[in-house]
């Protein structure tokens, strides 16, 4: 094994062999960039909501428990939150940083933190599992499960949380899949678990009577066979970006900046979980069951939209990461224009779809009308500004892929904590039921002016530097 520089100059022509996708990045036209990165991650995302609203409408049609299983699973949303939120703390500074490296060519250091993200996903989701496992029940009853719903919920988790593991792993390694170069593998994995899970699940469901527990077995095998793919995948010598040894053994300085750059998608997700906490408390108040189950439809039938914008925003992340590494920043600056356009398009979709057809939509999930009623009137009313989330999205996305930590966590809590939370607390006081809904609007449009604020302030630095000098006043986080 050679070392030193002559290793470097190895992991350049490797670079050569495998194709342009790295270097591409700094040169090819944005448009054509954004297509190529974001529509595999389009596909990605949308699959990976469906991937979850194929479980919610299965579940929401089981014969005779159909309304009970739904507001049981609406119940266990904070705590998959809270998993995510684990996972996103290594895995989007995992890709922020492999990005960025590739854009400085530094190859080892980017296989160092490929080792390091495996390593810190294997322990973070090891740990959950347990302590989540340990307390479930005092969990879900905490996040609003009553003696009605609580037997669904337990049955969902309990098989979701022995999988919390691969999950982790699954979900880490698929965008660091995307970030070394290969988008459409990380697209054609979202895919397969989609497809197998779409097939599994009445299979399990219905054909076995295992109920909801089906759907969590569904959605645990289909990720195990998923994620023995990405495992073979970066085992493969021959690529750029492939495992080193020692695989278990983690750097501090690696782990730590991991820890930085994800600290704001995590607390955005670890917001989430105490907003969907707080929500379902609110409904149970002032509400019922029946209330928890149509905020959990609303939340499945928006995050279809969310999750497009998610995908755009995957598009975003190499090309804005790898020209920030590269000192390209007026390439930054337009990959973050282009990309926002499209979100605010998909936003303003997702507002015409609950404002015109909210009863068509709702209606995939369950035939009770109660449920039809509460759930299509909560869909008007909580995106009523919806449209100008986009925004918020790639504005958020772009802090956090240029590694500028202080500014992602404000943007990040400014909509579930700082503006979301107090409104769903008080707004009940006066308006019962509908004042959780109304909360929702309010925040986007509060949020969406404080994110304005910021992009205004960061595009006026871009346009006093130039190409190539030091991004310094920008105040990254990446060293």
């Amino acid at each position: 094994m050679k070392s030193g520089g002559t290793a470097e100059s190895v992991d350049v022509k490797m670079a050569q062999s495998v194709g342009s996708a790295p270097t591409e990045l700094g040169t090819e036209k944005i448009s054509t960039l954004l297509k190529m990165y974001a529509i595999p991650g389009i596909i990605a995302q949308t699959a990976a909501s469906l991937y979850n609203m194929v479980d919610s409408i299965y579940i929401g049609h089981i014969p005779g428990v159909g309304s009970d299983a739904i507001s049981g699973l609406a119940v266990t949303f904070p705590l998959m939150n809270l998993s995510a939120a684990m996972g996103t703390l290594v895995g989007v500074g995992g890709m922020t940083l492999i990005s960025v490296l590739l854009g400085q060519k530094n190859y080892d250091s980017a296989k160092k933190v490929l080792s390091n993200v495996f390593a810190l996903n294997l322990i973070i989701g090891l740990v959950f599992s347990v302590v989540t496992l340990s307390f479930l029940d005092p969990i879900l009853y905490f996040f609003g499960a009553s003696e009605r719903t609580i037997f669904y919920a337990r049955e969902y988790m309990k098989i979701i949380l022995i999988g919390n593991v691969v999950t982790h792993l699954y979900f880490g390694f698929n965008g660091l899949i995307r970030s070394s170069g290969h988008p459409k593998t990380a697209m054609g994995l979202t895919l397969f678990t989609v497809i197998s899970n779409a097939i599994l699940d009445p299979i399990l469901i219905f054909g076995f009577e295992l109920g909801i527990r089906g759907a969590a077995i569904a959605t645990v095998v289909c990720q195990v066979a998923a994620l023995a793919y990405t495992l073979v995948f970066f085992a493969n010598k021959s690529r750029l970006l492939h495992f080193t040894k020692p695989l278990l053994q983690i750097d501090s300085r690696i782990a730590g900046q991991c820890f930085a750059i994800g600290v704001g998608p995590f607390l955005m997700n670890a917001a989430s979980s105490l907003v969907a906490m707080m929500v379902n408390k609110q409904l149970a108040e002032y509400g019922s069951d029946m209330a928890i189950g149509a905020y959990g439809i609303v939340n499945r039938a928006t995050t279809f939209f969310v999750m497009i914008c998610f995908g755009f925003n995957q598009g975003l992340q190499p090309i804005a990461g790898y020209n920030y590494g590269a000192r390209l920043y007026h390439r930054v600056k337009e990959v973050f224009i282009m990309t926002a356009k499209w979100e605010v398009l998909v936003t303003t979709v997702c507002f015409l779809v609950s404002m015109l057809i909210p009863r068509v939509v709702v209606g995939l999930f369950s035939n009770d009308p109660e449920m039809i009623d509460l759930a299509s009137r909560g869909l008007r009313i909580m995106n009523l500004c919806v449209a100008f989330v986009g925004f918020n999205f790639v504005a958020g996305n772009l802090f956090q892929c240029l590694g500028m930590v202080k500014t992602a966590i404000v943007l990040a809590l400014s909509r579930q904590l700082i503006c979301l939370l107090p409104f769903i607390y008080l707004l009940p006081l006066w308006f019962d039921v509908e004042g959780v809904w109304i909360s929702f609007p309010i925040a986007d449009l509060i949020s969406t002016i404080l994110a304005a604020i910021f992009i205004i302030r960061l595009m006026r630095k871009f346009d006093r530097l130039k190409d190539g000098e030091d991004s310094s006043i920008l105040g990254s986080a990446i060293k």
